[in-house]
Order: structure tokens, then sequence, then C-alpha cells
């Protein structure tokens, strides 16, 4: 699994270009081209009542979006990597879903919701969307956010985020599908953290003989991992915890000073029966963090 193609669709929102400066470094784990997408949602230029479809609006919008990205264009040009245009009428999500489709990309780029006040929820529900109808990974890029942290608003830009990613697995094929992500990224990534939660709802009731064998199981494959990054190259430490695995997965993150999270998207955890999917979805609402979704 390598990204050489990514699709950034926008609506060109305070930071996106600051959001997609912070993937120029991926050139050098092999980024090659990246599809600039807007997609102008049908109700902007849809039938009125006595007026008919609104093609000027449409014109003018288009042509708007074409300066901005032809700006856009000249800075990823001087990072060595090339680019697209892509500029349709549709529906917001099933429009990028197919876009990505037919252009064939390796990652999508979704940006976080508008900022209301201090937040607690991270995306809206055009991502969730494409989080849950995507076959490539989708990354949920969060540029700068402000949130509560032990009862004080913390601010925080994300703009060096593969300085040190933090990779959550449950053993999955999704999640070693996010382990070999993380190891093609091996040109950027030099130093990175792999935490297992053995989540608590699973082990209630279970005798200490066999919670000792789940703990030693989860140590021996997180040792697998960390070698085989290691062996790419990759600094690793590993962590296991045990607990409520989204907020788990928070508070690692934010121990270890995690620059992303990284985690597979669905399947079901042979070990302990836990569908990774609505966990991924969690941890992408509720953490600060950029969060690389792999399917």
């Amino acid at each position: 699994m390598k990204i050489e193609k990514i699709l950034f669709p926008t609506a060109f929102k305070e930071l996106a270009f600051n959001s997609l400066e912070s993937l120029f470094v991926l050139k050098d784990a092999g980024l090659k081209e990246v599809t600039l997408c807007y997609v102008i949602p049908r109700d902007a230029v849809a039938f009125v009542p006595f007026g008919g479809y609104l093609k000027e609006e449409e014109e003018r919008l288009r042509e708007e979006a074409r300066l901005r990205f032809e700006d856009w264009q000249n800075a990823l040009s001087s990072a060595g990597i090339a680019s697209t245009i892509i500029i349709e009428v549709g529906e917001p999500v099933p429009k990028i879903l197919a876009i990505a489709a037919r252009e064939k990309v390796d990652l999508i780029v979704a940006g976080k919701k508008k900022k209301t006040e201090v937040e607690n929820i991270f995306i809206g529900s055009h991502t969730m969307a494409i989080l849950r109808r995507s076959p490539v990974p989708v990354l949920v890029h969060k540029y700068m956010v402000q949130f509560e942290w032990d009862g004080e608003i913390v601010s925080r830009t994300n703009d060096r985020i593969f300085e040190k990613p933090l990779l959550t697995t449950d053993w999955s094929l999704p999640s070693e599908s996010a382990r070999d992500l993380l190891l093609s990224l091996k040109g950027v990534v030099k130093r990175a953290a792999v935490a297992h939660v053995i989540d608590a709802k699973l082990t209630k009731g279970l005798e200490r003989n066999e919670l000792l064998r789940i703990e030693q199981e989860s140590e021996d494959r997180l040792k697998s991992y960390q070698e085989l990054l290691e062996q790419a190259g990759i600094t690793t430490e590993v962590h296991l915890s045990a607990g409520q695995t989204v907020m788990e997965i928070i508070r690692i993150s934010r121990e270890v000073k995690a620059s992303m999270i990284i985690m597979g998207t669905t399947g079901k955890d042979r070990m302990h029966e836990l569908f990774l999917g609505s966990v991924s979805h969690r941890v992408a609402e509720m953490s600060e963090l950029p969060t690389l979704l792999v399917p």
C-alpha cells in the first residue's frame, strides 16, 4: 500500500491550503500527483422558481475555484508534485467518492467541520459519510483546533502530521493494512508509536489466567509490529493498555505526543470480537489529531 495519488476535495474554507501544504512531504514517500477537487453544491445552482438553472452562477463559481486552484498548483509544482483540477456540480459525498474511484486515488483527504466554539466533535456529517463509504484510506485533516484538556482550553496546530504517528491495532486485516501504509511512509516517518487497547467490556468476567494470556499474546504481537517497523528504519515504541478503547487511544496519543492517529476502519477483532469501524469513527470524531483511517 503506497500513496502515489491523493484526492484533495475542498470548499476553500480557512486553512484549506495549509492542510494541503502539510502533505507536500509525502513526495519523499512516493507521492506523485494531487487531484484538486471542488464540488459545486447542486443547491447553489439548482432550478429556482421562474429562474431555471443558474448557469451564470455556476460559471462564476467554476472560475473562482479554477483561479484558486491554479495558485495551489504553482505551489505543488514548486514542490515537485503534479496536479490536476476537477470542478463538478452535484451532491458532495457521492461526487467525491465517484471522482476518487474514477481517478484511482490512493488517499482521500477530508477536512474537519467549521469550528464554532471549543470543539468536542471534530468532523461533520459529510466527512463521516465519506469515512463510512470510502473503499480507500481517508485522512481527516484537522489543521488548527481548540479543545478542552484537564479543564483548560488548548489550541493546537497540526502542521507536521507525519512527525510521530500513533498506529492503533486490533490485529484485524484492516489493522494490518494500516500498518503496511505506515511502512510505506518510511521515507517521511522516522519514529512512531504502536498501541493496542484490551477493551474492558470484552474482558469482563474472565479469569486471571485468561487475562494474563491475552496480555502476553498482545505484548508479543506488539513486539512483532515494533520489529517490523524498526527494520524499515522507523524508531518505534509500543504501548499496551486496557479500558474504554476510544478514550484510551486518545489518552495514549496525548501522552506519547503523537502527531496523528492511524488505524483500520473495519473488520472484526479475532481475539476480542471488537468491531473497529465504530471505534475508528469515534476516534476521528473525538480526537484533536488528524486521523488516517484505512479500510
